[in-house]
């Protein structure tokens, strides 16, 4: 069949992306779902870093590649083997497939799947298909889900069955922005009662990150950004601090705020510079989490004394340490509780022609969480 998708044919290109169009709406083919497969007909999809970082080259992948990789839609058609879904079901694309075998799987941290990541690296489907292409030349997956699409097809592995009562809008940022940020939270940090919690970058993600941590009570939430709108929603959203990341002396803030540094420090933007503060404002003994993805060449230089002689912690976080069949509808009942407001991060509706101008306001730090309507 025939669909409508956002095609990148060459990163690095400049900004602004509006006049150099990096992503390309054009019509491709998309073969049927093989052997546990499923095709899905993509309502919304989120724009995020980690699709900006494939277009501005900083995670290189391999090209011509449908791009998106955060998105819900409603099943199709199912292949051999993916007979629990049905066409009509409602699902969440989650950018990891978990093959459940491998040893990360069986041991309780999906997030790692093996099989998943040679697949994500290589822009194939988990089976290692390729079910895109235009004419003969073959079009790669991102992340095995490429959503920014009329239509996609995924292997079983990367969708989660969700109930309709809930929006596609809302519905396909549970899939990265909320794995990603509330996951890093209840997951990987598991911060103890009456402790102090610090949140640098506060994108989709690191906005999500500061929603979970306010239903854990944290006795201090500091929210960081460079951004004054955004330091202004983090208040709303709980924070009960927030400091300008510009500020000369932003780490001095922290640390007075909370006698010696936070208890835990989550760096969500992407960049070695957010990383650097959100270590400097851990306090003696806490723990340093980055779910940011810089390129792959920036470096992190610390003193190594001082990871001993403080007792220091830094942990990497992916995919929120989730495992997405369980976390995803806990927090969508989390979100129908009034726990997690994530609809207040969903900053603009656009169309699929709109994309590139969608990812110039995400390069500038002037939107949050912009949901494409399929």
């Amino acid at each position: 069949m025939k669909t409508r998708a956002a095609v990148l044919h060459e990163m690095g290109l400049p900004r602004p992306y509006a006049q150099s169009l990096p992503l390309q709406i054009t019509e491709i083919d998309l073969d049927p779902p093989g052997p546990g497969e499923v095709l899905v007909r993509m309502r919304a999809a989120g724009l995020c870093h980690s699709d900006l970082s494939v277009i501005n080259g900083d995670r290189p992948r391999p090209l011509p590649m449908a791009i998106g990789h955060e998105g819900a839609g409603e099943v199709m058609e199912t292949g051999a083997g993916a007979k629990d879904l049905r066409a009509g079901d409602h699902v969440v694309a989650v950018f990891v497939p978990c093959c459940r075998r491998c040893e990360p799987c069986t041991t309780g941290r999906p997030a790692l799947c093996e099989p998943g990541f040679r697949a994500n690296s290589t822009g194939t489907l988990l089976s290692g298909s390729r079910r895109l292409h235009r004419g003969e030349e073959g079009v790669y997956h991102h992340l095995g889900v490429s959503a920014f699409a009329d239509y996609a097809t995924m292997a079983r592995e990367s969708l989660v069955e969700v109930d309709d009562g809930l929006s596609f809008d809302e519905a396909a940022v549970f899939g990265c922005a909320v794995l990603t940020g509330v996951g890093a939270v209840t997951n990987t940090v598991q911060p103890a009662p009456g402790s102090s919690l610090a949140v640098v970058g506060l994108g989709g993600v690191g906005l999500a990150a500061l929603l979970g941590a306010r239903t854990l009570q944290p006795q201090v939430l500091i929210a960081c950004d460079l951004s004054t709108e955004k330091l202004e929603l983090a208040k709303a959203l709980g924070a009960t601090h927030t400091v300008d990341a510009a500020d000369g002396n932003a780490v001095e803030q922290i640390r007075d705020l909370t006698r010696g540094g936070v208890h835990y420090a989550l760096e969500m933007a992407g960049s070695v510079k957010a990383l650097e503060l959100a270590y400097r404002i851990t306090r003696r003994g806490g723990v340093t989490v980055t779910a940011g993805l810089p390129n792959p060449q920036h470096l992190f230089s610390i003193p190594q004394v001082g990871i001993v002689a403080e007792e220091r912690t830094i942990k990497g976080s992916y995919l929120g340490s989730c495992d997405p069949a369980r976390d995803i509808p806990r927090y969508i009942e989390m979100y129908r509780q009034g726990k997690l407001p994530i609809d207040r991060l969903l900053s603009e509706r656009i169309g699929l022609d709109d994309i590139n101008a969608g990812f110039d306001r995400l390069a500038e730090g002037r939107t949050i969480r912009q949901i494409v309507r399929l």
